[in-house]
């Protein structure tokens, strides 16, 4: 009964990693067609159809699937007819939240995103509720391995980004929201291809957690991301690395 068990949970694990990557095709599709909707359905010339095909890319998604998309965007009979809305509210222990979704049916999405706050211990606020805490920015990410630190640096601001964020992790190169493109564009020239370009929500305060806390504020973010219409959440959260050990355990 134990190799039973363990089959079994094998075979669950692999399951919610299947679901998981389903849904995240499902978002990059989503941002695709967009962008190929709203610009030319070349990636050449649709900087932001570039990045997005660049996104899926890196997710591993095919490239059939990739170029599907856009031809099904740009196709005579046309597609899903996206539009981009934001909610804001606040989480467990007074967390900001910010939601970026794509849908076809703002009800819908609505509905969705309030009941997962209210289940969660959050409240849904109205438009800019929560938005002044953050700065909008373009953020383009290397690897660690795509140059030192004072190459990039030094790219970065030959390209007129404002900063680059530099460790064992990657590069972070901060820009004006209108300029995230070209300074995309000035350093694929040197260093190839980004992990990402795009437009960021970055809090400029933070409330730190603990374990109970956290432990809410992640469930309520799981269950906006679960949604198929949910691009992106940012929260203005910082959890402490005992407390993240914590929660791993």
């Amino acid at each position: 009964m134990a190799g039973h068990s363990q089959f079994k949970n094998i075979m669950h694990r692999k399951g919610a990693q299947d679901i998981r990557r389903a849904r995240q095709f499902a978002k990059l599709i989503r941002e695709i067609t967009v962008s190929a909707k709203q610009g030319l359905p070349d990636p050449a010339a649709n900087p932001r159809l570039r990045a997005a095909c660049a996104a899926a890319r890196q997710s591993n998604m095919p490239r059939d699937t990739i170029e599907r998309a856009i031809k099904k965007a740009a196709g005579v009979s046309g597609s899903e007819d996206y539009v981009e809305v934001r909610y804001e509210g606040y989480g467990p222990a007074g967390v900001a939240i910010i939601v970026e979704a794509l849908t076809d049916n703002r009800n819908r999405t609505a509905s969705d995103v309030r009941t997962a706050f209210a289940k969660h211990g959050g409240s849904l606020g109205e438009s800019n509720s929560v938005s002044f805490m953050f700065d909008r920015i373009g953020v383009v990410r290397y690897p660690a391995a795509a140059a030192s630190a004072d190459a990039m640096l030094e790219a970065a601001i030959e390209a007129g980004a404002d900063d680059v964020l530099s460790n064992q992790d990657g590069h972070e190169v901060i820009c004006a929201i209108d300029e995230v493109f070209a300074v995309r564009d000035a350093l694929e020239q040197r260093f190839g291809e980004p992990e990402t370009a795009k437009l960021d929500w970055r809090p400029t305060t933070t409330t730190t957690l603990d374990e109970d806390s956290a432990r809410a504020v992640l469930k309520l973010i799981d269950a906006l991301d679960d949604s198929d219409d949910v691009q992106n959440v940012y929260a203005n959260f910082e959890i402490p690395e005992p407390v993240m050990q914590a929660l791993d355990a």
